[in-house]
Formats: C-alpha cells, sequence, structure tokens
C-alpha cells in the first residue's frame, strides 16, 4: 500500500504499528558483520552466462532484485530463461544471517519502509541482480508451450549479467525480450482454461485535498506488471511439478473461499452496485472486473480480505497440494530474497534438476518452515490490514459527524460487517436485527489517526 503525505499525517499512526507489531529496525551487529563477509564470497560453482540478455523488471525504485530474465525460441515453445537470486550462495546453514533469517521468515512492508529479510548489503547489493555486474543466481529454464503449459528443463548455478533495471511504469515493448508478451499472453490462457482466479488489487495511496482533507486512491497494475507476473506464475508451478514428481518439496496452498464468505463477498457487491449474475461463480466474476474502475477496484480488494487465506505444505505421500487462486499445484521458488522459504525450494529444485540427493537441511526445512512461514504472512497480514485501517481513519478524519449509506454485508457474534456504498471502507458495527444486505445510515462518530481506528454509529 503506497500513501501520498505531504503533511506527516500518518507519522505517528505508521510509527505505533512499527511499535505494535515489533518491526525491527536494523540487524544484530553480528548479522552485519557476517553479511559484509558472505558478500565477498567469489562464485565459484557457477557456469558463465553472461553472454545472455538478461534484464529486470521491477518498480523503479526497487533495488532488491530477486529475477531477471531472457526469452527463446525452440520450435513452437517459448523457453523462459529465469535467473534468481543465489541466495544460498551467500547464506550458510546455521551461520548468524541463516539464523536471523529464520527469525523474520520475510520482509515486512509498510509505506514508510520495509524490514529486510537479509542486510542490505546483500539484499540489495552482492545478491541482488543489479545491472552493475556479474551477479550468481541459479537460472530455471521453463518451456512453455503455445497452450501455455510450463515445465521445468534445467536448473543450474550461473553467472548472469543484467543488461538493463527495468521499470513498470517506463518500459517500452522494445526494451524487453521479443517474446515477452507472447508468454505472458500464453500463460494467461492457461489460467483461464484451469479456472485460475487470482486477485491482484490495486495498490491504494492517501492522497491530501487540502484542508485537511484526503482522498483514497487506487493504483491499477501496470500491463507490464502483469505480464511480468506471468513469468513467476509459469516458473512457480513448473518448480512444483518437478519436486512433486520427485516427492519432494514445499508448496503455497489455498483453499476455496467458503459459502459464507462468498455469501458476504456477493453482498459487498451490491454495496458497491456491481451486478453480479446469479450464475456467475466468484472465478468467473472476478475476470469480469476492471481495476480502472474505483468501485471495482475497491471490490478486488474484498476479495482478497475475504479468502481463506494461503498456506504452505510440505510434500506429503498420496497428497495433491493445491492453490485455488492458479488452480494448480504452485511453489514459492521466485523471490529467496524477500521470502525465507524460497531459498530451500530452489535448493531443492537445483538437485533435483541434476539428479543429486536433495539436502538433508532442505528435507528438514521443509518441515519447520510452513510454522514459520505462516507467522511471517500473519505479521504482514496484520500490518497490511492495520495500514489500511489508518489510512481510511486519515481518509474520514474531516468527515467525523457525516451520515454515510452502508450495506451489511455480514453479521456475527460481535454485530455487523459493513462496507460503505460510496467510499471502500469497511468497518464492524454493533448492533443486531438485521440481516446481510440490509442497508443502513450510519454517522462516522471517530476517525483517530494514531491508532488507526474508525467509529461508526447507526442512525435510527
Amino acid at each position: 500500500m503506497r500513501i501520498s503525505d505531504p503533511t506527516d499525517a500518518l507519522g505517528q499512526g505508521l510509527a505505533a504499528i512499527r511499535q505494535r507489531f515489533d518491526v525491527p529496525e536494523s540487524f544484530p551487529p553480528q548479522v552485519l558483520e557476517a553479511a559484509e563477509a558472505a558478500a565477498l564470497r567469489v562464485p565459484a560453482e557457477h557456469v558463465d552466462r553472461t553472454a545472455m540478455p538478461f534484464v529486470t523488471l521491477d518498480p523503479a525504485s526497487s533495488t532488491d532484485l530477486d529475477q531477471a530474465f531472457a526469452i527463446e525460441t525452440s520450435g513452437a515453445d517459448l523457453l523462459l530463461q529465469y535467473a534468481i537470486a543465489d541466495v544460498a550462495w551467500f547464506v550458510s546453514d546455521g551461520d548468524p544471517i541463516d539464523q536471523e533469517a529464520w527469525k523474520r521468515g520475510g520482509t515486512l512492508y509498510l509505506p514508510d519502509g520495509k524490514a529486510g529479510l537479509y542486510p542490505r548489503v546483500l539484499s540489495e547489493g552482492a545478491a541482488s541482480l543489479l545491472p552493475d555486474g556479474p551477479r550468481p543466481a541459479v537460472v530455471f529454464t521453463v518451456r512453455v508451450a503455445p497452450d501455455g503449459t510450463a515445465s521445468l528443463d534445467g536448473v543450474e548455478r550461473a553467472l548472469v549479467r543484467s543488461r538493463a533495471k527495468l521499470a513498470y511504469d517506463g518500459v517500452r515493448d522494445e526494451d524487453l525480450p521479443a517474446g515477452f508478451a507472447e508468454l505472458s499472453a500464453r500463460v494467461q490462457a492457461a489460467e483461464n482454461r484451469r479456472g485460475a482466479a487470482r486477485v491482484d488489487p490495486p495498490e491504494q495511496e492517501v492522497a491530501a485535498l487540502g484542508e485537511g482533507r484526503y482522498e483514497l486512491v487506487f493504483r491499477p497494475r501496470l500491463v507490464s506488471e502483469e505480464r511480468n507476473a506471468a513469468l513467476s506464475l509459469a516458473t512457480n508451478i513448473a518448480v512444483a511439478e518437478a519436486l512433486r514428481a520427485h516427492h519432494t518439496g514445499l508448496f503455497r496452498t489455498m483453499a476455496e473461499p467458503d459459502a459464507r464468505g462468498v455469501r458476504r463477498l456477493r453482498e459487498t457487491a451490491k454495496a458497491f452496485g456491481l451486478a453480479w449474475p446469479a450464475t456467475a461463480t466468484l472465478a468467473q466474476f472476478e475476470r469480469m472486473l476492471d481495476p480502472k474502475d474505483p468501485k471495482q477496484a475497491a471490490f478486488m480488494l474484498a476479495i482478497r480480505r475475504a479468502g481463506n487465506g494461503a498456506g504452505y505444505e510440505p510434500y506429503r505421500e498420496g497428497v495433491v497440494p493445491w492453490h485455488a487462486a492458479v488452480a494448480a499445484t504452485y511453489a514459492h521458488a521466485t523471490a529467496p530474497l524477500r521470502r525465507l522459504a524460497d531459498r530451500y525450494v530452489v535448493r531443492a529444485a537445483l538437485a533435483v534438476a541434476n539428479g543429486q540427493p536433495v539436502p538433508a537441511a532442505v528435507h528438514e526445512a521443509f518441515e519447520k518452515l510452513p510454522k514459520v512461514m505462516d507467522r511471517a504472512d500473519a505479521i504482514g497480514g496484520n500490518i497490511e490490514r492495520a495500514v489500511i485501517d489508518l489510512a481510511e481513519a486519515v481518509m474520514l478524519r474531516g468527515s467525523v459527524g457525516k451520515v454515510f449509506t452502508a450495506v451489511v454485508t455480514d453479521v456475527d457474534e460481535r454485530g455487523v460487517r459493513l462496507q460503505l456504498r460510496d467510499l471502500p471502507v469497511v468497518a464492524r458495527l454493533g448492533t443486531n436485527g438485521v440481516e446481510p444486505g440490509a442497508q443502513l445510515q450510519v454517522r462516522l462518530a471517530s476517525a483517530d489517526t494514531v491508532r488507526g481506528a474508525v467509529q461508526f454509529e447507526r442512525v435510527e
């Protein structure tokens, strides 16, 4: 979530969020010392692939670059050469960097900065696939057929050199490898056939309008972002299938939304005046949404909030791990600078693709990682929710006493959940005697921008 805050109205609230969730400000001295030493490690097990025309594509401000890519043709197939930062080359099992990473689990993001998984000398320096020199990487060769089916052709440790650091908001088609758009289209077509329903809501921004007033703004994902995401999706699916075939791995899983969640979303759609056909499933309706429309963008955010949540599961004989949003077996392998689990999935893929046994430390990690990653995801999710609450409070702080029209989307023992009709705000109200779908008039009683809390009261 990106927040425009020229008057620092959000400063106190963000500081409180950092304190509440114990977001680390730095790394222990022994971790920083170990990282400085690791950054000097010279690649010695990597083949030279510096002649390949790799590029990166990320937000313009990003310097922790996990992925670089090149694309080739092979008959009717496209070959994605996907270079992933070789974090395991710099971090050894049990060293101080590794121990600290297990405590963190992942990078935490707030609008005013992040708390990285690894020290910056690695994550934004020696291990990042920046275009300022050769970098060690693990290169996945992913074959994408005309129908979008992705399979893993090979994995190798390689020395790569990025030709360009491309940015989502400024990249041109001619800057990208030939086949980039076609590969994305193939992956998207395969998703549609599987009935996948990935929800990528726009980023939210709180923009100042002057005189203490703010507006919540949605920034839709750019075409370049959507196409770039297809590269990771294809790779993660191909890696997952390869690991499952070798009876190992750590998989990202998510169950389908339950009936209650779908009913709540239907009421939310009504609140926004969106026509959700009675015969259309949630997945089908999601594909109809236009993120450029503010109300539809807000509904995409509501879908993400209403989900059952994703988790991690190690390989189990006879169990097919499933991720409902992508409608496939899926693993996280493409962001090792930001997620602890990816480092171990990459190591496992490197082993099985080259006919080597998966290291015992990796098998052991697969059993322990679900708990660690679930905790990290929960903290990250709570922080994201707190930031959204804070943004809503900032947006509404000049509207205390104003009456809003809201629709009840859910009822439970704590009262009702409301969706304001004209703003992307979700709130709770301690009332009873109403059913989902009911329309209420509510008055904003308070908007606390330090605690990030809003309170409504029913207008009888």
